[in-house]
């Protein structure tokens, strides 16, 4: 089972990884639009709709990548000092009240959208049109995997109860505070203020 909970893990890491690089290429194009509108006084009328498209694209599959590295916004001020088990019976009341409906409503509700926009080959309203379709199938898709992983942490959530730890998930660049880069680099409190006072006495002596 936990080699499965992983796989979904990588999964939606892989897609997270993916679509961030949307980030480079809005970075790129926002430049470029700005070069161009401001300098060669040449703007595009179909820039504006792609920027917001590719951020759309962007927002919607980082869903289950934050998911599965536990990054969403949460009341850490309690929840940090809750035990394990207290902290998944939490979570699993959470995901089945308002995570599972939700999702599964804007998953449904998106694929409608995206077909309906299919039909009528739906597209932007600038003066150079761009078929809108592709985007809204988005929406299914991100929700689809967002489901997928929610499934998995209730999963972690009921094995958590039964063992009463949190099982192991897939890893990823994290930010790193000063307490564990202190703790990766085996830096003591005492040897950075041994190294305060060397500074401090190097420049009296100038």
């Amino acid at each position: 089972m936990q080699s499965l909970l992983l796989l979904v893990d990588r999964v939606s890491t892989w897609l997270g990884q993916l679509f961030a690089w949307l980030i480079v290429s809005l970075t790129l194009m926002i430049s470029w639009e700005v070069f161009s509108r401001y300098v060669l006084n040449d703007p595009h009328d179909w820039a504006l709709d792609v920027q917001i498209m590719m951020y759309g694209t962007l927002f919607m599959m980082a869903g289950a990548y934050t998911l599965s590295k536990n990054g969403h916004v949460r009341g850490d001020v309690l929840y940090g000092f809750f035990r394990p088990r207290t902290q998944a019976t939490l979570d699993l009341i959470l995901y089945f009240i308002f995570f599972m409906p939700g999702v599964v409503a804007l998953t449904y509700a998106g694929w409608i959208f995206a077909n309906e926009s299919l039909a009528i080959r739906e597209s932007t309203f600038s003066a150079t049109p761009l078929p809108l379709y592709p985007f809204k199938f988005g929406i299914p898709i991100a929700g689809g995997m967002l489901l997928l992983q929610g499934i998995v942490e209730m999963v972690r959530c009921v094995a958590c109860l039964r063992d009463g730890a949190w099982p192991s998930r897939e890893q990823d660049v994290e930010e790193v505070d000063v307490d564990k880069l202190k703790a990766m680099v085996h830096v003591k409190d005492e040897d950075i203020a041994q190294l305060d006072k060397f500074v401090v006495r190097q420049e009296a002596a100038k």
